[in-house]
């Protein structure tokens, strides 16, 4: 991966990148996958903002064939519409109707698309309320006994995974389908810029006044 670009606000210099502080900048532990699957990550503005502790991001960047977009409407989104379009195209969202991946196969007839939502729960709510384009798309889900290992977050419940823990998940049930190809070792070194994050941000709460000093010595 190139070095990625940075820049200034106020006195900490930011990744242009995966938009955290230099200090905190996890893109050379980012090893971008190629997959079959077209995904396409929306993210809620509150989601964009929280740069400290959002993985959609690391999604996005860990993931070849995605792509990213911001807002809340998407229904007249020319790009998405157009991936729409082209895809067999599924959204990933927990319904009474939705398709259990774990225990259902999916048969694409063209080549498929995964729309994710990144956002917290009524977040996600709105987005797929406010697009209509999203509201005839099949859901997915899937069951899984995996545990979020966010431990400096406070999941919702105790089967709720991350954006980035739950894209893991859906690409080894793919591949156990037959729809990916992805290596066994690349899906296990998916996690590993959310793994170094939680270190950071564990160090940074276990010792607080040691890494104040080291951000003044920085300016």
């Amino acid at each position: 991966m190139k070095t990625p670009k940075q820049t200034i606000y106020g006195d900490r210099a930011f990744c242009y990148n995966c938009y955290r502080p230099k200090s905190s900048c996890m893109c050379r532990y980012i090893t971008p996958i190629e997959t079959n699957t077209k995904v396409v990550i929306l993210m809620h503005p509150k989601e964009f903002k929280k740069v400290k502790n959002n993985t959609g991001r690391f999604t996005h960047l860990s993931l070849k064939n995605s792509e990213l977009f911001v807002g809340v409407d998407f229904s007249n989104h020319k790009r998405i519409n157009e991936i729409l379009s082209e895809y067999e195209s599924y959204i990933l969202y927990p319904s009474k109707d939705a398709i259990d991946i774990a225990k259902e196969q999916l048969h694409p007839k063209k080549k498929l698309a995964l729309f994710l939502i990144d956002a917290t729960w009524s977040c996600a709510k709105s987005i797929f309320c406010s697009s209509t384009n999203l509201q005839t798309l099949p859901h997915i889900s899937f069951s899984t006994q995996k545990t979020s290992e966010y431990q400096i977050k406070l999941q919702p419940q105790s089967n709720f995974l991350s954006t980035i823990e739950t894209m893991q998940v859906v690409l080894e049930l793919l591949a156990k389908q037959g729809l990916e190809d992805v290596p066994k070792e690349r899906l296990e070194n998916f996690l590993v810029p959310f793994y170094k994050m939680i270190a950071y941000q564990k160090e940074l709460i276990q010792n607080p006044k040691s890494n104040a000093v080291r951000f003044k010595k920085r300016r």
